[in-house]
């Protein structure tokens, strides 16, 4: 039905499943044409950390990437106990009601005691993983942002080339990941709770000012009349904030996951969004910087992965940490030095 097969497990898979028995190309033309299973293994392809595998996922991406781009693409994040997954469950069964195709690319926390995430989202989202024109994807973001930025870039040109026209991301809700959704998609969403004078006073305002919409979740029974105080209060405090797209007003909403009241309305906000923001150049705009932040963020990764895999850097290394641990070398002198050797070994 909904659901998906294939994990990002380093790659393991990949040699009996794609590596020998399936090309590339027949890879892509399963892709194409919406099978799943193709689909889930090319993912778990993009998102391989083993180093012979990224040629396979950029030959993969390369023939797919003229059939990308034609989807909305939508981050949701929210404060602890928001109800993220809640509201994607029952935004992605309404979409999907009005003849949509949902893929929920949820990126999940990584230990950084283990390494090891949770990936919980498709137990969280029941309902959802049981529609037929929905996809849901949880990833491990690896402990590193760097990990979302590229992996989750791709995973979203893979879901559109499969004739997903709804992407929904879901951040990990904590830090800089906020920052690094926002980067990559046309819409951003905040959910909040009731109450949001209190809630307010922990509340970064650099994350207000990253949403298009505020959406105050739990608008239902007892809570409604709250809800909506929150949401006039949000309306109010957002003519003093920044906006975060151009020519765009941030929107206060209200809604509940449980009733779908003012589920809705979230769908035509963002429909008025987009038709906004293509007016205006805006959305264009928005999606080539975007390509250019991902261009330069492969090769910010490129050139960290190589440095720490130089030879002659790996050898020196613990030395030179030994050194700083001991005072016998600053950082800076330190850091030079290693660099030294890295531009020496490629000459």
């Amino acid at each position: 039905m909904g659901k998906d097969f294939g994990k990002g497990d380093g790659g393991k898979v990949f040699r009996k499943k794609v590596g020998s028995s399936l090309s590339i190309e027949s890879l892509a033309s399963g892709i194409l044409a919406g099978e799943r299973s193709a689909l889930a293994r090319g993912i778990t392809l993009v998102e391989s950390n083993a180093g012979h595998h990224f040629k396979e996922a950029q030959a993969l991406l390369q023939k797919l990437l003229p059939h990308s781009g034609n989807s909305v693409r939508i981050g949701i994040t929210g404060v602890p106990g928001a109800g993220k997954s809640t509201i994607i469950e029952a935004f992605g069964s309404y979409l999907c009601g009005l003849g949509h195709k949902v893929a929920v690319l949820a990126v999940d926390p990584s230990s950084t005691v283990s390494g090891g995430s949770i990936l919980g989202d498709k137990t969280r989202m029941e309902n959802l993983s049981r529609e037929p024109n929905a996809f849901i994807r949880p990833s491990p973001s690896g402990g590193k942002l760097g990990g979302v930025h590229r992996k989750t870039r791709e995973s979203m040109l893979l879901c559109e080339a499969a004739g997903f026209d709804v992407i929904l991301v879901e951040t990990v809700g904590v830090g800089q990941s906020e920052t690094a959704v926002r980067g990559m998609v046309d819409f951003f969403m905040l959910l909040v709770l009731t109450g949001a004078g209190d809630e307010l006073q922990g509340m970064k305002k650099g994350i207000l000012e990253l949403a298009d919409a505020i959406v105050v979740n739990k608008a239902d029974g007892t809570n409604e009349h709250l809800a909506e105080q929150t949401r006039m209060e949000y309306k109010r405090i957002l003519h003093f904030l920044q906006a975060a797209t151009p020519g765009w007003n941030t929107r206060a909403l209200a809604c509940s996951a449980l009733t779908h009241k003012g589920i809705p309305e979230i769908w035509s906000v963002i429909g008025e969004f987009k038709e906004a923001a293509e007016l205006s150049g805006v959305f264009a705009e928005r999606r080539r910087s975007q390509m250019l932040d991902w261009f330069h963020t492969v090769i910010s990764d490129q050139l960290h992965y190589s440095f720490y895999q130089n030879e002659s850097v790996r050898q020196l290394l613990p030395a030179l940490e030994s050194d700083i641990l001991g005072g016998r070398k600053t950082a800076a002198s330190a850091a030079e030095q290693l660099f030294e050797v890295f531009y020496r070994r490629g000459e």
